[in-house]
């Protein structure tokens, strides 16, 4: 039986990331993984990341993935792949699935980062080929290439039915329409802002009620619910489509830790059965730590701060440091998970309704049950601004953790605030220099570029676009609203792609002057 002193099960961002604050420290360390390639969800994340540049913002996940495993190489970190690991006792023996053969390893400390599995519901049609996760239509898109279907009804909007919406309009499927059987939006609004002005409808308050077909996915009918979730009778819509992708949530894959005997609680606002964990990952079991979404449902930027901090308690167990080291390392990783865990979708505000920012501006009724934010509410933003000549226009109406629109302005031009949640606005003094980078560098796409009069009755607005084929300067079509509905015509006047944007085109529109602060989308003739 080989011995380790530290054993890793899951090569995901908090497993990689715990390998490598362990290894730093002269720890020997093994990694398992029952995939065929490490790095987890994040070779599926080909969004940018949220949060500061500490955290990774505005890189896209798979770049964190080949990050990650760089620095664990360098370091010596031993990773086995297509080891699935099929038990863990109160010992820390741990056995391991290699090929067709079961293999014993004893560790002296183990880290649990399986992370979750996804959630299915039931209805009539549900086993039909062309029902699917939306975890699975990332894999076909984002690591194989494969469009998971042409039509595509999406039921969850939340961040994870939210992005991969997104992204299969990227892979050049139609999405339908984005159901929800709750009465608003559950995740960011930029995220749903975005999907919402390519002319993807919202229908909340709405669940699937069947799917057709006989031997694959003809069309999926929803109907409305009331308050208690009810179906109202008369209420069904019908559409074609040959998918349906369901975002429900995700649930802890915990087994392991209660296989070795570790306390747990069944607790909703973590995801599920989940080990009861110190401040630092440490469950009941001395020595077995749990991080990343097995411990609890979050965003994979926190996943990686829960595993560093796994990674240095570790080392402090084995000897490698000591207890003041130990410390000085922890607070520094206290003080970036808290930012994390801060703004309207904090864990302490799960299932809360959120009336006001923090600023105390009203939140957008219209974004939490359309999609977007009307425009009659875009105004009283701060950092909806107007000026003479191009100028930034921020529509960003929630307090989440992210900065790097701050940090992308060479001038200086936008600012945060003290606090890494606080909307972003437009300094009164400041001068644009149409460079780009903070439209380019928002995680959430949701800084515009604006000049509105260009003194010959129109105005020009530059956008992200990350979108193919790529339109070229001259292309005539339609500028969309922030609900995509056409509302004038446009003309592409100009692209940008430098790698500096990192695969954000900046597409420049013009545009009549009086649609200067409501075209926000670019759809060819």
């Amino acid at each position: 039986m080989k011995r380790y002193e530290v054993i890793i099960v899951g090569a995901g961002p908090s497993g990689l990331s715990a390998a490598i604050e362990a290894a730093k420290r002269g720890v020997k360390v093994i990694v398992f993984d029952e995939n065929e390639k490490p790095g987890g969800q994040l070779f599926k994340q080909i969004h940018k990341f949220f949060g500061s540049k500490e955290h990774h913002a505005k890189v896209r996940g798979f770049r964190i993935g080949d990050e990650l495993l760089e620095e664990a190489a360098k370091l010596g970190v031993e990773v086995v792949l297509n080891a699935t690991v099929v038990g863990l006792y109160s010992d820390k023996e741990v056995v391991v699935k290699i090929d067709e053969s079961i293999h014993h390893y004893k560790g002296d400390t183990v880290i649990i980062a399986t992370g979750a599995a996804e959630n299915m519901v039931t209805f009539p049609g549900w086993t039909l080929p062309g029902v699917i996760g939306a975890g699975a239509a990332q894999t076909m898109m984002n690591l194989h290439g494969i469009q998971p279907g042409k039509k595509i009804l999406m039921l969850g909007s939340g961040n994870v039915g939210l992005v991969v919406s997104f992204q299969l309009i990227q892979a050049g499927c139609e999405v339908v329409a984005i159901v929800d059987a709750a009465p608003r939006v559950g995740g960011y609004g930029v995220h749903a802002a975005k999907v919402a002005r390519t002319g993807v409808p919202f229908y909340l308050s709405h669940t699937i009620k069947e799917v057709s077909g006989e031997d694959c996915v003809t069309g999926v009918t929803i109907n409305e619910v009331d308050e208690h979730f009810t179906p109202i009778p008369g209420s069904e819509k019908t559409f074609d489509v040959d998918t349906v992708c369901l975002a429900v949530g995700l649930s802890p894959m915990s087994q392991l830790l209660k296989m070795a005997g570790c306390e747990m609680e069944d607790n909703p606002k973590r995801g599920g059965q989940v080990p009861i964990v110190d401040e630092y990952g440490q469950c009941s079991v001395d020595g077995i730590f749990a991080v990343g979404d097995v411990s609890g449902i979050e965003e994979a930027s926190s996943a990686m701060i829960e595993g560093k901090m796994a990674g240095v308690c570790v080392s402090e167990y084995l000897g490698y440091i000591d207890e003041a080291e130990k410390k000085e390392e922890l607070a520094k990783f206290d003080k970036d998970l808290s930012s994390l865990r801060q703004g309207m979708f904090a864990p302490e505000n799960r299932g809360k309704v959120i009336e006001k920012t923090e600023e105390g501006i009203d939140i957008s009724k219209n974004l939490l049950r359309n999609g977007f934010v009307a425009d009659d509410e875009i105004e009283r933003f701060p950092g909806v601004v107007h000026k003479v000549g191009v100028h930034p226009v921020i529509e960003c109406t929630q307090n989440i953790p992210c900065n790097p629109c701050q940090d992308a302005c060479s001038k200086g031009c936008i600012s945060i605030g003290n606090n890494i949640t606080c909307l972003p606005f437009v300094k009164d003094d400041s001068q644009c220099i149409n460079c780009g980078m903070c439209v380019a560098n928002c995680s959430g796409q949701a800084i515009f570029l604006v000049d509105e009069d260009l003194g010959d009755g129109s105005a020009t607005v530059t956008l992200p676009y990350e979108f193919t084929p790529l339109p070229e300067v001259g292309t005539k079509g339609f500028g969309l609203s922030r609900s995509g509905e056409k509302i004038c015509e446009a003309e592409v006047v100009s692209i940008k792609s430098v790698k500096a944007f990192d695969h954000t085109n900046l597409l420049t529109m013009k545009v009549p002057k009086e649609y200067a602060m409501k075209a926000r989308f670019f759809k060819c003739s």
